[in-house]
């Protein structure tokens, strides 16, 4: 049976002019083909994960790649039964990834690009080096088996564990990998930069490998940036690598701790997430603060001011153009 919505993961580096003033025509677009989700644009490109019903992700997709600044948008599409967001969040941002490496272009010089097959046939290989680049919190719930990880909170913290990598691995062929492929771009970039010779990056991430790879020794769920917060990817050998906060058993259910000072983002399994009420320990769980636990562990971020119709002028969405 055919699911009715869709699940969008892209991102293009590409020069956008004046890219302030697209990020609303952009949003008019969203709002247009009802589309929920985040999308960063910035002068370097677009980074989005969107849903909707398919055939609005169809036609959004198709006004994309007619534009020929978009033309090369590579989407990861994934059917769903319902939408993966509540919101839409369009916002311009001087990155498309928070990297501070802002003087590279993934468009001049990068990591070469293997497909999923051409990474699983490598990644086993005695001379090679398998580089998570991801946030500490996304490589603790999954990661590929033997795959070298980081001990960062976000990624703008990459640069500074070059010189650790340099020593233990410069003369080895490094295969790069993230989610959808945006922070190989320039995580490849990067060490090309730093003097590695032999640079090469899993195109598409590993939700594409888990589509056209079977995900094969990735070890437990990909973490993601929407309401379902973590996702499997192997159909060959699954299995579980991450454990409850609290009790230690075996749980890949990332949840936020629901003492929102605290927050912690944690695996944190069903029982202990009943036991605690959402919480991650008995002193969160008595915080005057702690947020009402649904059973999911999963907040939705406040808006913080944000107004997704704020500088449209009450434009129509006849004015908008793609």
């Amino acid at each position: 049976m055919n699911k009715p919505y869709s699940i969008l993961l892209y991102y293009c580096y590409t020069q956008i002019e004046n890219a302030e003033a697209y990020r609303d025509e952009h949003h008019l677009l969203c709002l247009e083909l009802n589309l929920l989700g985040r999308i960063i644009v910035s002068d370097e490109g677009l980074n989005g994960t969107v849903s909707g019903l398919k055939e609005d992700c169809d036609e959004y997709m198709r006004r994309l790649h007619a534009d020929p600044r978009f033309g090369h948008t590579d989407f990861k599409v994934d059917p769903s039964d319902v939408h993966a967001f509540t919101k839409l969040h369009v916002r311009y941002k001087p990155e498309i990834v928070h990297s501070g490496l802002r003087h590279i272009d993934p468009n001049q010089r990068t990591g070469v690009h293997l497909s999923p097959q051409e990474f699983k046939e490598l990644k086993d290989k005695e001379d090679v080096v398998v580089l998570d680049v991801r946030s500490d919190y996304e490589h603790s719930v999954g990661r590929f088996k033997n795959a070298v990880t980081l001990d960062i909170e976000n990624f703008r913290e990459f640069p500074d564990k070059v010189d650790e990598l340099k020593e233990k691995y410069k003369d080895k062929k490094i295969l790069t990998y993230c989610t959808g492929g945006i922070k190989c771009e320039k995580a490849s970039a990067f060490l090309l930069e730093q003097g590695f010779e032999n640079v090469y990056q899993l195109h598409g991430g590993i939700i594409k490998y888990g589509m056209e790879a079977g995900g094969e020794d990735f070890e437990g769920k990909c973490y993601v940036f929407d309401n379902r917060v973590a996702v499997d990817v192997n159909k060959v050998n699954p299995t579980v690598v991450s454990t409850c906060h609290v009790c230690g058993t075996k749980s890949d259910r990332m949840v936020n701790c629901a003492n929102p000072v605290c927050n912690l983002h944690v695996p944190i399994c069903e029982n202990c997430g009943v036991e605690l009420d959402g919480a991650c320990s008995v002193e969160c769980k008595e915080h005057p603060d702690k947020r009402p636990y649904d059973g999911t562990g999963y907040y939705q971020k406040e808006m913080n001011g944000y107004n997704p119709l704020k500088g449209f002028n009450r434009k129509k969405k006849s004015d908008v153009k793609v």
